[in-house]
C-alpha cells in the first residue's frame, strides 16, 4: 500500500468533511472533523515536504 492517499481518497475525505460541516441532517462529530483535517493537511503538505530534501 502506498504512503499517501490517492486523489479519489482525498476527494472522498473532502466530501465527508463538507457533509459533516454543512449538512444540517448530519450530526457534528468533532473528533472525525479533526481527523479528516489532519489527513487532508498531510496530503496537501506532501509535495512541499518532498521538495525540502
Amino acid at each position: 500500500m502506498g504512503r499517501g492517499m490517492n486523489e479519489t481518497d482525498y476527494a472522498q475525505k473532502l466530501d465527508e468533511l463538507d457533509r459533516l460541516l454543512n449538512d444540517p441532517d448530519v450530526p457534528m462529530e468533532p473528533a472525525r472533523v479533526w481527523s479528516l483535517l489532519a489527513e487532508i493537511s498531510q496530503h496537501d503538505l506532501a509535495p512541499q515536504l518532498g521538495a525540502a530534501d
